[in-house]
């Protein structure tokens, strides 16, 4: 029996992290979960996660704090040598972040750092400072949004971060070519979880709007999204490399 790959997952106590964790579990990876708050979510991921016969554990990080990064690396390094007795891990899936929406007129500077120190700044530091750990002929996957190809008012800070996530994705899937590392991005629609849930409560209509001019019909559901995760993660997606792969229904054609 080979070795399962581990998967580390950034921000996968709930939403998309979570269910693209139990959908790479599903294909037979171990997964290390990493949370900043809600520690009992955390370890509720990882029991499901345990339920489909996987290993799991979680850690706690703060993506948007670089100077903890090398403290995370140094716990990274004793739970992969206590839990699979080997110094590395094989994916980085780069999901964290948080969601600030707000008109370009009237974005602060303050809420302009915070998003990018989670959204772009994090996502920079913590691939860089886990190179070392991240096994030869792994992968990066990154999100990024559909709203870097079309536009929703309120959105142009975070949407300008995931198209820096973008390019960033290019430059590693380059950089790291000789290491066999692969670098994706995914970029979700607007999907069914908590993490919309206050904009889909402030404007009843906005579900109706997006299923309406969307080529599918619908908006996502987590599942549209914890799929292609664990399948660029796979065999069957090695010679997929920088790319951006939009997994929005077909909205705003």
């Amino acid at each position: 029996m080979s070795t399962p790959e581990i998967a580390l997952v950034t921000g996968s106590r709930r939403g998309l992290g979570r269910n693209s964790a139990r959908h790479l579990a599903q294909a037979g990876h171990d997964l290390i979960i990493t949370y900043r708050t809600n520690e009992a979510e955390a370890r509720a991921a990882v029991a499901e996660i345990e339920a489909l016969g996987r290993k799991a554990v979680a850690l706690p990080l703060d993506t948007g704090n670089v100077s903890s990064f090398p403290a995370f690396g140094a716990a990274l390094t004793e739970l992969l040598a206590l839990h699979w007795q080997r110094p590395t891990f094989d994916l980085l899936i780069n999901n964290a972040g948080i969601d600030a929406r707000s008109e370009f007129a009237v974005t602060t500077e303050e809420d302009f750092d915070n998003l990018l120190n989670v959204r772009f700044k994090g996502v920079y530091f913590l691939t860089q400072a886990l190179l070392p750990l991240l096994a030869d002929g792994g992968g990066i996957g990154n999100f990024s949004t559909g709203l870097a190809r079309f536009t929703t008012p309120g959105y142009a800070a975070y949407a300008s971060m995931k198209d820096a996530v973008e390019t960033l994705t290019r430059y590693l899937a380059q950089e790291l070519g000789s290491r066999g590392i692969r670098a994706n991005v995914v970029a979700p629609g607007i999907i069914k979880t908590d993490f919309t849930a206050a904009a889909r409560a402030a404007h009843p209509q906005l579900e109706q709007y997006m299923s309406q001019h969307t080529a599918l019909g619908r908006i996502g559901e987590p599942d549209d999204i914890g799929g292609l995760v664990a399948f660029l993660c796979s065999d069957a997606a090695r010679w997929v490399n920088a790319q951006r792969i939009e997994a929005s229904g077909g909205y705003s054609l």
